[in-house]
């Protein structure tokens, strides 16, 4: 419960601009040496009996009035597209050897889910998933669940929840930048609210040229299309934040990337 915790503390308590890169990291890997372990970003304790889901935290009422494709720009739905993806790949990437899903939260469906019971008067208002919505092309949940789709293929070719724990490089507090390697696979997150960066500067252990394969900013999931996939981005060797080679990133705010070697 410790990593589904540590989010809604974080939306419910802390301002963006705040969020401590190592206390995220600590709690993502706090966890006893290859002991296998299931990693969530929520749980049913937060959405059940009139609590809220991360994406209602992050969205809140918007979520009834923008989430239409055609609806006007809304900074508070971007923001919760953007963190939503993030934290779902951050928490399965880095959190442990499995990964679970929740009730909706792949699409992040807006609504708690409340079985009957005497505190509600034994409605069944609240006991169903709205499976529709992603199904609904107008609808910006597809975003999201394109998203969830692309993130468990990927895992599934590469496999990282089957590899070591994923070595962390950089927690930058100032940048918010988190950058990993796992299962062959470099994952950098940008967690900043309002900074993009040019040539950022990542160390890692892997060699040759990298491949942008996963990139929360793809206009199919909901984002800007900041960054063009098919550029090719080769590692330097020289030591640089604990490992042999490093490599110059473009890294858009609240953006998270996976890069692997195509050579």
């Amino acid at each position: 419960m410790a990593i589904p915790d540590m989010w809604i503390k974080l939306l419910k308590e802390v301002k963006d601009d705040d969020w401590n890169m190592g206390d995220i990291v600590h709690t993502l890997t706090n966890r006893r040496w290859m002991e296998k372990t299931v990693s969530y970003a929520e749980s049913h304790d937060q959405a059940l009996v009139g609590d809220k889901t991360v994406a209602f935290w992050l969205m809140d009422k918007e979520m009834y009035t923008h989430m239409a494709v055609s609806s006007d720009p809304s900074l508070i739905i971007d923001r919760g597209i953007a963190l939503h993806k993030m934290i779902r790949l951050i928490t399965n990437s880095l959190g442990g050897e499995a990964y679970l899903n929740f009730i909706g939260n792949e699409f992040g469906h807006p609504e708690w889910l409340d079985f009957p019971r005497d505190g509600n008067n034994s409605s069944y208002h609240y006991a169903r998933r709205q499976w529709n919505l992603v199904d609904d092309e107008s609808l910006k949940y597809k975003y999201l669940n394109n998203f969830d789709k692309s993130m468990n293929h990927l895992e599934n070719k590469y496999g990282w929840l089957n590899d070591n724990p994923g070595y962390v490089s950089l927690k930058h507090e100032d940048d918010k930048i988190i950058a990993f390697e796992r299962g062959g696979l470099l994952f950098v997150f940008n967690f900043h609210p309002t900074k993009s960066f040019t040539e950022y500067k990542i160390g890692l252990n892997l060699s040759g040229s990298l491949k942008i394969v996963l990139n929360s900013d793809n206009s199919e999931y909901g984002g800007h299309s900041r960054i063009d996939n098919n550029i090719t981005y080769p590692t330097i060797n020289g030591d640089w934040s604990g490992r042999q080679n490093h490599i110059f990133l473009y890294l858009p705010t609240r953006t998270a990337l996976v890069f692997f070697t195509s050579n």
